[in-house]
């Protein structure tokens, strides 16, 4: 019973060696020297002009909100495409409907001035 579970442990032990070397190789390679400028966080080659714990606009959050319900909804149309022949008529009318309350939602959205960035 010991022995099946033998190449296991070995295989965890290596993967834990080669992490561990990896990282001790990493950091005795890396150089150093810190600097002012190296410590500065940079952005897409723009100099940063306030401090990084600034807090954002709530609408920043709301659009990413949005975004993400109606990406993720958008998702649930790929099971369906895939068995979308075997569900005939009565597949295709779910279809709608969730689409409609997708699109729905969006114009909802829309009309209440979330997807505005002022």
């Amino acid at each position: 019973m010991v022995t099946t579970w033998i190449p296991i442990l070995i295989f965890i032990a290596v993967a834990m060696a080669f992490g561990i070397v990896v990282l001790l190789l990493a950091w005795s390679v890396a150089p150093q020297r810190y600097s002012k400028a190296k410590l500065q966080p940079y952005e897409c080659g723009i100099e940063p002009l306030t401090d990084a714990r600034e807090r954002f606009n709530v609408r920043y959050f709301l659009v990413a909100m949005l975004f993400l319900i109606f990406d993720v909804e958008t998702i649930f149309l790929y099971p369906w495409a895939v068995i979308a022949e075997e569900l005939a008529w009565f597949g295709f009318v779910e279809i709608l409907v969730f689409i409609s309350i997708l699109v729905a939602g969006y114009f909802y959205a829309w009309r209440e001035g979330a997807l505005e960035w002022v």
